[in-house]
């Protein structure tokens, strides 16, 4: 069986990466159902893509297992 894809719920690309994932469940909630990509997720926040990676490596650099 082929590894189940995330898709967005905005735009429907289908090849979300972990930290995509990740930023969803901590920005949204862990119990979050709707998964963006990064460019969507900026647009539903209302803030921009730059911001949004920031995030990741600030997450990243405390240890979040949610990141890869």
């Amino acid at each position: 069986m082929g590894e189940k894809k995330t898709v967005c719920t905005i735009c429907d690309n289908a090849s979300l990466t972990k930290n995509e994932v990740g930023l969803c469940k901590k920005m949204l909630g862990i119990k979050t159902q709707s998964y963006f990509c990064v460019g969507c997720l900026a647009d539903y926040l209302d803030t921009t893509i730059e911001d949004l990676n920031a995030k990741i490596e600030d997450f990243k650099e405390q240890g979040c297992v949610l990141f890869s």
